[in-house]
């Protein structure tokens, strides 16, 4: 498939001068390499926080089991410990 884009100034300008400066070959490589880039980009972002899963699911396994502690106690938890090294917490 063939496609025109309209670039403003800027992009274009910004485009010729990779070109100039030996990163591409042409303009329309330029535009195919920076479109590809953002399209990996892309694809690694989507699919950044998979190694979480496994993790959240335990979790959630956890808290159904009853397997948690309610937020006052762990402020009173770490007030201790805090306590213990001679730290005040307000």
């Amino acid at each position: 498939m063939t496609i025109s884009i309209t670039l403003t100034d800027e992009q274009e300008a910004w485009l010729a001068a990779q070109v100039a400066g030996g990163a591409f070959s042409s303009i329309e490589a330029a535009a195919r390499q920076v479109i590809a880039d953002r399209m990996v980009e892309e694809a690694l972002d989507a699919d950044d926080l998979a190694w979480a899963k496994p993790l959240v699911d335990e979790a959630i396994a956890q808290f159904e089991r009853g397997e948690f502690i309610k937020l006052e106690e762990h402020e009173a938890r770490t007030r201790a410990r805090l306590a213990a090294l001679g730290v005040k917490w307000p």
